[in-house]
């Protein structure tokens, strides 16, 4: 069992098979789905890089961000400002150690 993406089920009876599916049982229990999603879809990016597993990344975080009630033009512009002040990851710095003057 995972979760899949809303309109697959249509999708695979389009195909001529069936499936069976439930919907989640509440926000909770989506919640623990989500986050095992946000693996999965993480691993799959990691071992093949491309727009469709990007995208696949993109819309579970999206999904994410709406059941914990975070708009996503604001997670966006959080973002934007976030790589204005810190920067962003495309640098390759690794931290190795902090210490007091």
């Amino acid at each position: 069992m995972k979760l899949v993406r809303d309109n697959i089920p249509e999708i695979i009876e389009g195909d001529g098979k069936w499936c069976l599916c439930r919907r989640v049982n509440g926000a909770d229990e989506h919640m623990v789905w989500l986050k095992e999603k946000i693996v999965e879809e993480a691993q799959e990016f990691i071992e093949n890089p491309s727009y469709e597993e990007a995208a696949d990344m993109v819309e579970v975080i999206k999904a994410f961000c709406h059941l914990n009630k975070l708009e996503w033009d604001v997670v966006l512009s959080a973002a934007a400002n976030k790589q204005e002040t810190h920067g962003g990851f495309y640098s390759g710095i690794i931290l190795q150690k902090v210490g007091k003057e």
